[in-house]
């Protein structure tokens, strides 16, 4: 028997989401991802921005990028999306990616960097969603001829 509910039933979902959390464990465990944070503070301590993510395997998943009102167009946006993608690197990243609507700041990214992978249209106002991905550069061990690293993509 198959039920339609217009609200989620909790108790239902919840059998859902451990149900399919075990399929996928079985096969890739997404237990082994590992969240981190980047965040710019005033001098005298407030929080005004804020970069949320986590990183499994080569990948990295910005979830979040947040800049307060008052210091956009400042650059705080810029050295939290670049102090991010570093500590990706530092966990042996290769890939970033991160989903962001058209009111958003697709634009922000593509200077950045990042390319379109994803479109879809027809959300409310018009809105258009996109999945952008970035290759970040990986250093390259130095050979046995005593060269110095360089940086591959």
């Amino acid at each position: 028997m198959l039920t339609v509910h217009d609200e989620v039933p909790r108790e239902d979902a919840e059998v859902v989401d451990v149900g399919l959390g075990a399929f996928n464990n079985a096969f890739a465990p997404l237990g082994d991802s590992r969240g981190f944070a980047v965040m710019a503070h005033m001098p005298e301590g407030p929080l005004v921005g804020g970069a949320v993510g986590r990183s499994w395997g080569t990948c990295c998943e910005l979830q979040q990028i947040w800049v307060d009102e008052a210091q956009r167009r400042q650059g705080v946006g810029g050295r939290l999306l670049l102090a991010f993608e570093q500590r990706a690197r530092e966990r042996g990243c290769r890939t970033v990616y991160l989903e962001t609507f058209s009111f958003q700041a697709p634009s922000f990214y593509q200077l950045h960097g990042y390319e379109v992978a994803l479109q879809i249209s027809g959300f409310t106002g018009e809105a258009i969603k996109y999945t952008l991905i970035k290759l970040l550069d990986a250093v390259v061990p130095a050979r046995a001829s005593g060269a110095e690293p360089r940086a591959e993509r």
